[in-house]
C-alpha cells in the first residue's frame, strides 16, 4: 500500500479488514462500510460530474473524498442480473445521459471535411492493403488454411468498403448546410462489465468520459459486444428514447462497418481464429445494417 492510499485511508478514519485489487482499483472492507479507492486519470472528471448532476443524471457511484492520487468512491453491491438485462439497463443509461446533456455546437464546416476526407483515406488504404495481400496469396501454390479462409470471404471485405464508401459520400452530400452538430457527454468506456445494478442502474469507469457525438458509445460498446447480444433490438431500445439523427446514424453504421487490418503474423492456429472473427463481425454488422430498419411483423 502506497503512502499517498495510506493517508487517504487514514484521513477518512477507516479501518482495513481486506482489501481487494482489481487492475487501478482497490477494493477496501472496513467494519463501517466498502469502499472504492480508484487512481486519478482524468483530471477533468470533478466538472463531469458537476454537469451531470446539474443535468439531473446521477447513474454514477457517488464521490466520497480524494487526494492528489486517488478518489473514494462509494461501493455498489451489484445484483446478480443476467448479462441480456445489463446490455438493456446500458442502452436505458445511455439515452438518458445522452438526452439529458444534450446541446448544440456551432461547427467550422472544416471540421465535416477532416471526417469526411479521413475516412475515405482509411478505406482507399484499406482496399489497397487487401488488393495487394490477395493478389499475393492467390499466386501461392498451396495456401495455408489461413489464408484460404481468407481468400474464400475476400469479396465480403470489398463489398464492405464499398458499401462505407458510398455511405460515406451519402453523409457529406447531407450535412452540406449543417452548420451545428449535436453534443453529449460519452462515457466512452462501455462495457457490460461497468454497469452496477442496486435500487438502479450504476455506470462506473467514467475517466474516459468526454464531449462528443453521441454514437461513440454506441460504437464502443457494439465492438466488445457484437456477438453476445441482439443489437438490432438493443439500438432500438435506444432510439425508443433518443432517436439518431440521419447523419448521425450514417456515421454510425459506417464507423461500426470499417474492417480492421488484419495483421497475418501468428501461428497459424491463431490466424485462423483471428480470421473467423473477423468475419463474423462483417457478417454481423452487415445483417444489422441490412435489417435495422425493416418493419417488425
Amino acid at each position: 500500500m502506497d503512502n499517498s492510499l495510506r493517508s487517504l485511508i487514514k484521513k477518512n478514519n477507516l479501518l482495513c479488514s481486506k482489501i481487494t485489487i482489481k487492475n487501478n482499483t482497490k477494493i477496501i472492507n472496513t467494519p463501517n462500510g466498502i469502499y472504492v479507492f480508484k487512481k486519478k486519470v482524468n483530471k477533468n472528471i470533478d466538472d463531469i460530474y458537476k454537469y451531470l448532476y446539474s443535468r439531473a443524471f446521477d447513474y454514477f457511484p457517488q464521490k466520497i473524498d480524494e487526494n492528489e492520487e486517488y478518489e473514494v468512491y462509494e461501493y455498489i453491491e451489484d445484483a446478480n442480473t443476467p448479462n441480456e438485462q445489463k446490455a438493456l439497463d446500458i442502452m436505458y443509461v445511455l439515452s438518458l445521459l445522452h438526452s439529458k446533456t444534450t446541446y448544440y455546437k456551432e461547427i467550422d464546416f472544416d471540421y465535416y471535411k477532416k471526417i469526411y476526407e479521413d475516412t475515405n483515406y482509411n478505406l482507399e488504404y484499406l482496399y489497397n492493403y487487401y488488393n495487394n495481400l490477395i493478389n499475393a496469396i492467390e499466386k501461392e501454390v498451396y495456401m495455408s488454411p489461413a489464408h484460404y479462409l481468407l481468400a474464400r470471404n475476400i469479396s465480403t471485405i470489398f463489398k464492405t468498403i464499398s458499401f462505407c464508401q458510398k455511405s460515406i459520400e451519402k453523409w457529406y452530400q447531407n450535412i452540406q448546410d449543417k452548420t451545428r452538430m449535436r453534443q453529449v457527454i460519452v462515457h466512452n468506456n462501455i462495457d457490460i462489465e461497468h454497469i452496477l445494478k442496486k435500487d438502479k442502474p450504476y455506470l462506473i469507469s467514467w475517466n474516459k468520459s468526454k464531449t462528443d457525438m453521441p454514437i461513440y458509445d454506441l460504437i464502443v460498446f457494439y465492438k466488445k459486444h457484437y456477438l453476445d447480444f441482439d443489437f438490432i433490438d438493443l439500438f432500438h431500445t435506444y432510439e425508443s428514447r433518443y432517436t439518431l439523427l440521419e447523419e448521425e446514424k450514417l456515421l454510425l453504421f459506417i464507423f461500426i462497418s470499417i474492417p480492421e487490418k488484419l495483421e497475418l503474423n501468428d501461428t497459424e492456429y491463431n490466424l485462423c481464429i483471428k480470421i473467423s472473427h473477423f468475419f463474423d463481425y462483417l457478417y454481423k454488422t452487415q445483417h444489422l445494417i441490412n435489417n435495422y430498419n425493416k418493419p417488425k411483423h
